[in-house]
């Protein structure tokens, strides 16, 4: 981590924030999290020792001795170079939650919101200009301390703050991408909904079960996706010819289906299905997510690890 970064903080203590706390502890940041939950410290304590095991190198004791827990937002964010506020995505408390970190928080703070959908410019609606500068959205994709991406969405937010904040997380060794314009859900969700439209439809339709569904992607386009994206995959499928190729062959098919593509209502029984298939293949209860969060951690840093020493020996050999 680049030595000018020292003192962050984390307002709202869920499962996204604590796996920030984490992460920047990780870094070597001095962390204060803040959260009106009364067993904030406990909370901390049971939580660290799986997302210690899921971040390679951590040590809980070391971890615990960088987090520093406080209920008194003022005390949390004093000292702090960046806010990461990870509270419940409702655009008013974020408004004034907003509002109360930027009375307490040194006045060239960066001011980061995990939120999933909101757009910085509806959080920063009612700021002072100079605060809604340093406002923008630094959305992670679930579990943070594993999946590189954040997603760098600006508001009105100035250009030097944008700059500093995506230097920042390329520092904590994630891959900041910078969202150009507003849009709710922002792109990764916005993708994910996509697919899970479909999804729940091909479920709901009886054509393949929730657990024969999954076995599809991560056989198919889960490995697919995760090396190349879409756009250079059908550039690569159509040979030499490019995507080029792929749109003159096999573009009108593809626009055909999209006419057919499922719009499933998630009704009771809608859900009632995809949670009984979902939870028979994969268990309930904190037993089985910790068993499946901790197999997930291993694949996906797994993935990581294998991804990055392609990529260092493709750069090797140029």
């Amino acid at each position: 981590m680049n030595p000018k970064w020292t003192d962050v903080a984390v307002v709202g203590a869920g499962t996204i924030g604590l796996a920030w706390a984490a992460l920047f502890a990780h870094a070597g940041l001095r962390v204060r999290v803040t959260d009106p939950r009364d067993d904030l410290d406990a909370a901390i304590d049971e939580a660290l020792p799986m997302l210690a095991e899921s971040i390679p190198g951590a040590e809980v004791a070391v971890l615990r001795g960088r987090i520093e827990a406080t209920d008194d937002l003022a005390k949390a964010v004093e000292n702090a170079q960046l806010v990461q506020e990870n509270g419940p995505e409702r655009v008013e408390f974020k408004q004034e939650l907003f509002a109360e970190i930027a009375r307490h928080a040194p006045a060239e703070a960066i001011l980061a919101s995990s939120s999933s959908g909101i757009v910085a410019s509806a959080i920063a609606a009612e700021l002072p200009e100079e605060v809604a500068a340093r406002l923008l959205i630094a959305h992670p994709f679930n579990p943070p301390q594993v999946v590189p991406l954040v997603e760098i969405v600006p508001g009105t937010t100035a250009e030097d703050v944008v700059q500093e904040a995506i230097a920042f997380y390329r520092d904590l060794g994630k891959t900041p991408v910078r969202i150009h314009k507003e849009v709710s859900g922002f792109v990764a969700n916005r993708l994910q909904s996509a697919l899970m439209r479909e999804s729940i439809s091909l479920v709901q339709q009886g054509v393949v079960s929730a657990a024969e569904l999954d076995t599809v992607m991560k056989a198919s386009l889960g490995g697919r996706y995760a090396t190349i994206g879409p756009f250079e995959s059908f550039h690569l499928g159509g040979g030499p010819g490019g995507i080029r190729h792929m749109m003159a062959h096999l573009g009108v098919g593809m626009a055909d289906r999209w006419a057919e593509l499922g719009r499933p209502t998630l009704d009771e029984s809608t859900i009632a299905s995809i949670v009984e298939q979902t939870e028979s293949a994969y268990g309930a209860g904190p037993e089985a997510y910790q068993e499946r969060a901790r197999l997930r951690d291993r694949k996906h840093n797994a993935l990581n690890d294998a991804l990055s020493g392609v990529e260092a020996g493709a750069t090797e050999s140029i």
